[in-house]
């Protein structure tokens, strides 16, 4: 294991608010609103890769995260053309009538129902962190040897970003592949336990400045509300868009959220005006990643 945990009692509370801004460091000034629309979920459907790079290529989404271990991972692949895309970094598989499993030996990753569990509390009693390590190293390694030009990290579920064991890993990964990585604004160092932005800032790993840690089916109020009070910074705004298949219906009422996910940022033109209001200039995660390399 790293070095990451061990300093977690001993290390400070507060980033050095001297260093330059996060919107400086990708040339813009102090006090401009960036905002990186990410999808989520690529791979795991073929109504989610449809709409993903749909939401890519028409409408105002600018990157998305792969599930390498999802069943339409390699349709996903299949589908790329130089697209901003990240590794969803995946332990769990929390649809109780779609399952996907580690591509890696991890029995300590299985589930009694097959595949991963379906909760992070489940995920959290039994995993082995070594096992962690190798499966999300195998599932960044598995996505640059399609040929995806990796530009980040994302837990899926945020599996490995609030326990300190596992937090471990997504440095120990971020600072080896030298990637930016999602981490959640809204819960505070102190309601985690331990001091995760800090940590992630003091390894020179970069990060949104602000993202909204809410996993709710479908994102059109949550968007709009986030674009209403936007924030100087750099801003990570979620989405989950699919379009409207007999497949996706049948995974239950979580589905109407992600189609209207689709419509929300691929076809409402309320959401370009909003985004127009807010005075916010779109980027990606290849801007962070392409800054943490440089420094």
């Amino acid at each position: 294991m790293s070095g990451y945990g061990r300093r977690v009692a001993s290390s400070v509370w507060e980033v050095n608010t001297s260093q330059q801004t996060l919107a400086e460091r990708l040339g813009f000034s102090a006090t401009s609103k960036l905002v990186i629309i990410s999808c989520d979920d690529l791979g795991a459907f073929h109504a989610a890769n449809v709409g993903v790079y749909d939401a890519l290529r028409k409408g105002v989404a600018t990157c998305a995260s792969l599930m390498v271990p999802a069943p339409w991972a390699r349709h996903a692949v299949m589908s790329y053309a130089g697209e901003d895309i990240g590794v969803h970094l995946t332990l769990n598989s929390e649809h109780e009538m779609y399952r996907w499993g580690p591509i890696t030996h991890a029995p300590s990753l299985l589930s009694g129902e097959g595949g991963f569990p379906r909760t992070i509390n489940d995920l959290w009693e039994h995993a082995d962190s070594a096992e962690v390590l190798r499966e999300c190293r195998t599932q960044i390694a598995s996505a640059l040897e399609w040929g995806i030009d990796v530009t980040h990290l994302a837990p899926h579920l945020t599996s490995i970003t609030l326990r300190p064991e596992f937090f471990d890993v997504y440095m120990e990964l971020a600072v080896e592949y030298q990637l930016p990585v999602r981490l959640p604004s809204t819960i505070t160092e102190q309601q985690a336990g331990f001091p995760f932005r800090t940590l992630a800032a003091e390894e020179g790993v970069l990060f949104p400045d602000h993202f909204d840690h809410d996993w709710r089916e479908g994102s059109r109020q949550r968007v709009m509300q986030s674009l209403g009070n936007l924030q100087a910074g750099v801003t990570e705004i979620h989405v989950q868009p699919c379009i409207d298949t007999p497949e996706i219906r049948a995974l239950g009422d979580a589905s109407r959220g992600w189609i209207d996910d689709y419509e929300l940022v691929v076809n409402d033109a309320s959401l370009k005006q909003a985004l127009t209001d807010s005075g916010a200039t779109l980027i990606g995660y290849r801007q962070l990643r392409d800054a943490m390399r440089k420094k």
